[in-house]
């Protein structure tokens, strides 16, 4: 069964080099000439957990020059859970970019177009099967990015699909959440959907167990936390617990442990905290700047050690290997902010790292 994904992936591959070198509606810059300079975007890749950055971005072409996603800016990046060597690259404003070898190569799915791509994911159960949220729509593509269909359509224009998620444990389960409050679920691939919950505050993000989908957390935008235990049967308010620290509503990022799913860390604007207990209690880390100043864009562990964790901010890429208790940094490798990170889970020591230009207020 794997030789035979791998197959049609690579027959894919073939298929969209082809369609690349045929013509391009991304936009997209050289490669060489992206490199050395202060403001170059796309993804960028570690071997030793962050000590050194090196830009992984070029686009293969048949003129010896290769193209590049150095001038793109990144909504998310995602790892296929399957396959640690694939990774999708959710742009803004210009479609999705993908990589089958980790980073070193990138092809464009074109029949998608110079759309912006707010989430992506990848089935479980099925590696060519890739969903990607772009404003009030969620696309699917059964045959690895080659084609593309509708699976989703809110009637109302104002509303975005802001959080996107698979399911690990029972095949076809699709869930996203909008800018409107509503945690939607397919048992179908996205053909069929339903409410589960409407929060009436927009989702930032919604989070599954690694271990045990029936346990989730969503993320809204101004009023909190929330988790559900019964796979969205009944949802409990989180807020209380945290109320302690005084931080508000304001969420940034959310983890959840694989080696002990108990374990969340829960990134705010007012700091970064930790649960041992699925959210029932909290205890706050210590960051090395404080915590009304720093802005932690993205957040990450290493998930088979949930000691290791990882934060970046618009400056600077922050580890400790110790659960928060120590800090090393490193200055990003571009002038664009640090926005999303990637742990390879079978190599723990590849980081990958995509940037965007963003301005604050």
């Amino acid at each position: 069964m794997f030789k035979s994904l791998l197959s049609v992936r690579y027959l894919v591959l073939g298929f969209v080099l082809v369609s690349l070198l045929g013509g391009c509606s991304i936009s997209i810059g050289r490669g060489p000439n992206q490199l050395g300079s202060p403001d170059v975007g796309g993804v960028f890749r570690s071997g030793n957990r962050g000590d050194n950055w090196q830009s992984a971005d070029l686009i293969p072409t048949n003129t010896g020059r290769p193209n590049s996603i150095s001038t793109l800016n990144v909504n998310m990046l995602a790892l296929d859970p399957n396959d640690y060597d694939a990774l999708y690259f959710a742009s803004q404003d210009n479609g999705l970019i993908f990589s089958y070898d980790g980073g070193q190569n990138w092809q464009i799915a074109n029949s998608l177009g110079r759309i912006n791509v707010s989430s992506v994911a990848i089935d479980y159960h099925d590696k060519c099967t890739i969903f990607a949220a772009s404003a009030n729509r969620l696309l699917r593509s059964d045959d690895c990015s080659r084609s593309w269909s509708q699976a989703y359509h809110d009637n109302d224009p104002r509303i975005a699909i802001t959080s996107l998620l698979t399911d690990h444990h029972n095949a076809g389960f699709v869930y996203l959440g909008t800018s409107r409050g509503d945690v939607l679920r397919s048992g179908d691939n996205g053909n069929s959907w339903q409410t589960v919950k409407r929060f009436d505050n927009p989702i930032r993000k919604i989070i599954m167990s690694p271990r045990d989908s029936r346990v989730m957390f969503v993320a809204t935008e101004n009023s909190g936390l929330f988790r559900t235990m019964d796979g969205g049967g009944s949802w409990e308010n989180l807020n209380q617990t945290l109320a302690e620290f005084e931080i508000g509503n304001q969420f940034r990022d959310l983890v959840v442990s694989l080696e002990d799913p108990s374990i969340i860390y829960l990134a705010t604007d007012y700091g970064l905290f930790k649960s041992i207990n699925y959210g029932d209690a909290w205890t706050r880390i210590n960051l090395l700047t404080p915590e009304q100043s720093t802005i932690i864009n993205a957040l990450a562990i290493n998930v088979n050690n949930s000691q290791e964790i990882y934060y970046v901010t618009d400056t600077t890429f922050y580890r400790s290997i110790d659960g928060g208790v120590n800090w090393s940094t490193k200055k990003l490798p571009t002038s664009r902010s640090g926005w999303s990170i990637i742990i390879n889970p079978r190599q723990p020591e590849v980081v990958y790292l995509a940037v965007k230009a963003i301005k604050r207020k």
